[in-house]
Order: C-alpha cells, then sequence, then structure tokens
C-alpha cells in the first residue's frame, strides 16, 4: 500500500461523482413523483467506476474492485438501452470496453505482487464480509440489467433500492473497520438517497 495519501482524493472525486449521480436521479424522481432512470445517471456512473477501480488498487482493497468489475459493464450496457452509447466516438468507446481486460492482463502478468496487494493486506474474514457487501452492489446492478432487459427499456426497481440499503449498511461497516473515510462519508450520503427512492418506488407500486 502507499505511504502517500494523496490517492484519498482520487477516492473522493470518484464518490462524490457516485453521489452526484443519485443526487440528479433522485431529484429527478421528486419532479416526476416516481423513480426515474436519466441516462446521465450511468454516464456518470461509468466515469466513478473508472475512478473508483484505480483507488480500490492503490488503496490495495479487492472488494472495491471486485465491486466494479460487473457493474462497469452494466452501466454501458444502459447506456446502450437509451441510444447514447454510440454517441461517444468508436476509437473511446473501445479503450472503454477494453480498460477492464487490459487491467487483468496486468493483475495476472503481475501475480505475487497482485496477491499481496490485493488479498494479503487485511485478515480474510475482513475481506470476506467487504466482498460481500460489494457482491451485493454488483448483484443489485445485474437485477436492474435483467429487470430493465426483460422490458425492454433501462429502469430502476423498487428491489434495486433494497438491496442497495443492504449493501450500504455493509459497506458503511466495512470502510469503519478499514478506517476508510471514502466508504463511510461516500456510502453514508447514498443510503439517504436510496431510502427516499425506496419510498417513492412504493408509491409508485401503490397507486
Amino acid at each position: 500500500m502507499l505511504d502517500n495519501p494523496w490517492y484519498f482524493v482520487l477516492g473522493f472525486v470518484a464518490q462524490g461523482l457516485f453521489s452526484v449521480r443519485v443526487l440528479i436521479q433522485w431529484a429527478l424522481s421528486e419532479k416526476e413523483k416516481k423513480v426515474v432512470s436519466p441516462t446521465i445517471y450511468w454516464q456518470v456512473s461509468l466515469l466513478a467506476s473508472f475512478m473508483f477501480s484505480i483507488y480500490g488498487w492503490l488503496r490495495g482493497d479487492f472488494a472495491i474492485i471486485l465491486g466494479q468489475i460487473f457493474s462497469y459493464y452494466i452501466y454501458i450496457w444502459n447506456i446502450n438501452s437509451k441510444n447514447h452509447w454510440k454517441e461517444i466516438p468508436v476509437v473511446l468507446r473501445r479503450a472503454i470496453q477494453l480498460t477492464p481486460v487490459v487491467a487483468l492482463i496486468y493483475v495476472i502478468a503481475h501475480g505475487d505482487a497482485s496477491v499481496d496487494r490485493l488479498f494479503r493486506s487485511m485478515p480474510i474474514g475482513l475481506l470476506i464480509f467487504g466482498s460481500a457487501g460489494q457482491v451485493l452492489f454488483t448483484f443489485r446492478f445485474i437485477y436492474q440489467w435483467w429487470y430493465s432487459r426483460s422490458r425492454s427499456e433501462s429502469l430502476l426497481p423498487m428491489q434495486f433500492w433494497i438491496i442497495s440499503l443492504i449493501g450500504s449498511l455493509i459497506t458503511i461497516s466495512y470502510g469503519l473497520f478499514r478506517q476508510d473515510p471514502v466508504l463511510i462519508i461516500g456510502q453514508a450520503a447514498g443510503f439517504i438517497a436510496y431510502s427516499r427512492n425506496l419510498r417513492l418506488a412504493i408509491k409508485s407500486n401503490k397507486k
């Protein structure tokens, strides 16, 4: 792990973007009186995911990286379902798609060093606990992808927010154990928005 904590700046920027996307989505949902899935939510998510993955690597935190692996491509799918993916230049699109693959090749090529950085920087029990929270966060997007695909449009169903709340609580607890202010502050802000979106979803379903 790096001795210089400058990388916390990168983590806070990434978490800031995650919070901004939620606030934008929340504001638009309040305006429509129902949960909406705006394109900008997915665009900001993709950028934040890229930055947060780098932060996870610098922190030597496998749980953070695990949480971004699948959701990264789900963000791309949602942008595409909104018909905005092809607006991005082809070269940039290919770079975005291949970045996780290149990163995986790098990790494999530096096997022992990668294992030391990602799996030996904390007790195994804490690693499993943190990974469980990130798996839940990833599962919410897998569920969202399945739900949206079955309805041929990008949606954020009520179950998405329920899973988000549970995953957020686990991640906040994990952040406290890891003494990671990026996770604690970022998830605390998200928890409020998740709760409000769940209320809106419940009201919408009743109507």
